[in-house]
């Protein structure tokens, strides 16, 4: 049975096939970048990706998948293609010092806010542990082997040494502010992904790369591979004084550690595909020599929630925690994040997850009811939807004919033989991953849950007391938001969750 899959790089399906003919499929993600919790946009990508190496393995083939956290290098402006702006490490840094001044640290924060290592290590954490929730496979392995899930600041000499070639081979070079710059002009591939052209890459891509800062370069679109910064907070010594590497750097230099010179698959959300994987393209390639780093490049749109742009300010952004904190199941969160299809932009709603939970119960008391039978004999529904749920899978990831296939079943009588009936029926789960994520969460996720409430509780107080009914609305949207309603009483405002 084919496996067809969209590729970005050629903009076409295609029959996916492996770079090792017989062996293991090679597959790196881009991960998170550990200065904040992920939100439910980030793990819509990571979900995707999941479930992509979910059924390639469901069709056979054994996968070996990296994904990255970042814990270097990102700036501010990492839209410019060279980046810009300030460390984000840093910024990260600021809102836990500024939170443990106004004692609204979240559970577990008790961290020296000017250690970058540290607020990288506490995100990180938070991180894994949202994404073990959730049944992110490559998170679940990390336990037992972390170097699937490298981090750049463990992996500096192997980017050094990626430089370092990139300068022999005369594709990268010193400008006269000691920066390296990759010479886009020397890769005349560079945009074939994200379709620009260096004639269309004007001067200072987003607008905000100063002249001065652009002169030193060859062509306005080379992007930094490594910048001397004494005062930088996570620096170390090179070939070209002591500085930080560029973030475009970072994957090029762990997918090549881990999975070699080209591997076959490479995914991210669709705001990676420039700068960041163009860049990689075009350094990896030019410092192995091969004509591709990655054959397939897979790329999830972006998310809305309740039809608009996830935003802060409006109230509607949302991480995992904040949601088993509402005590939604990681199943219902896993599905709603998924079941539409990844090249397709999403809308999450708090009526989709409570589809998704109907659906995922009554797949449960399915699967209940065949643990139950015993006997039986030939096919039953669950072992013919079995057929057509592998087809629509390896059919670019379509989960929605897959689920109608399960659906379809679980309206059958029941039939077949048992024991290959639960067979079918796990099999269907081992890409959907939602059986065993069946239950609310507790602990860690309703803490932060508290904690939040009572932050924003205190902040509607005050604006009573100041007679500022605007702000109160907004404080009470905030609150809605959240997954919880307050109600104001003789004995002050008390407040529960309303899912």
């Amino acid at each position: 049975m084919a496996f067809r899959i969209y590729n970005t790089l050629t903009k076409s399906l295609e029959e996916f096939r492996s770079v090792r003919e017989g062996g293991e499929v090679t597959f790196y993600s881009c991960g998170p970048t550990v200065y904040d919790d992920a939100h439910i946009g980030n793990f819509r990508s990571f979900l995707n990706a999941d479930m992509l190496r979910r059924a390639l393995e469901l069709h056979g083939m054994h996968v070996r998948h990296v994904m990255n956290i970042t814990d270097v290098g990102h700036m501010t402006e990492d839209d410019a293609a060279d980046g810009g702006g300030e460390d984000k490490m840093a910024v990260a840094g600021r809102r836990i010092a500024e939170a443990k001044k106004s004692g609204k640290l979240p559970a577990g924060a008790e961290i020296d806010p000017s250690n970058p290592y540290a607020v990288a290590e506490f995100y990180a954490q938070r991180f894994l542990e949202d994404a073990r929730h959730l049944g992110l496979k490559v998170a679940i392995e990390e336990q037992k082997h972390p170097e699937l899930m490298p981090r750049p600041t463990r992996c500096v000499p192997q980017m050094i040494a990626l430089v370092e070639q990139l300068v022999a081979r005369g594709h990268a070079y010193v400008a006269s502010d000691g920066v390296v710059y990759f010479s886009v002009q020397s890769f005349p591939a560079y945009g074939r992904l994200s379709g620009n052209t260096l004639e269309n890459l004007r001067e200072g891509e987003g607008g905000r790369i100063s002249a001065e800062h652009q002169a030193v370069k060859r062509h306005p679109a080379d992007f930094m591979l490594w910048k001397p910064d004494p005062t930088h907070l996570m620096r170390w010594p090179s070939p070209w004084g002591e500085g930080y590497p560029g973030w475009h750097l970072e994957c090029s230099a762990m997918a090549r550690m881990l999975l070699g010179d080209e591997i076959d698959l490479h995914s991210g959300g669709e705001d990676n595909i420039f700068p960041h994987h163009e860049c990689e393209v075009a350094q990896s390639c030019c410092a192995t020599g091969r004509p591709h780093f990655a054959r397939v490049w897979f790329h999830t749109r972006h998310l809305q929630v309740e039809g608009e742009k996830m935003s802060k300010s409006k109230g509607n952004f949302f991480t995992a925690r904040d949601l088993f904190a509402k005590g939604v199941t990681p199943a219902a969160l896993r599905l709603e994040l998924t079941r539409t299809h990844y090249r397709t932009n999403s809308n999450f709603t708090m009526q989709g997850l409570r589809d998704c939970q109907r659906m995922i119960d009554r797949w449960s008391a399915a699967r209940t009811a065949v643990v139950a039978r015993t006997g039986g004999a030939g096919d039953g529904p669950f072992q013919r939807a079995l057929v057509e749920f592998k087809d629509a899978v390896g059919d670019d990831l379509n989960l929605a004919r897959a689920m109608a296939a399960l659906n379809t079943a679980i309206g059958e009588a029941p039939a077949g033989d048992a024991t290959a009936e639960l067979a079918a029926l796990d099999a269907m789960n081992s890409v959907l991953g939602v059986f065993e994520r069946n239950a609310a969460l507790s602990s860690a996720a309703t803490d932060d849950l508290a904690a939040k409430v009572e932050v924003l509780l205190e902040r509607r107080r005050s604006a009573r007391a100041a007679k500022d009914w605007a702000e109160s609305d907004r404080v009470r949207d905030e609150l809605s938001a959240l997954g919880v309603r307050i109600k104001d009483g003789p004995q002050g405002t008390t407040w529960e969750r309303a899912v």
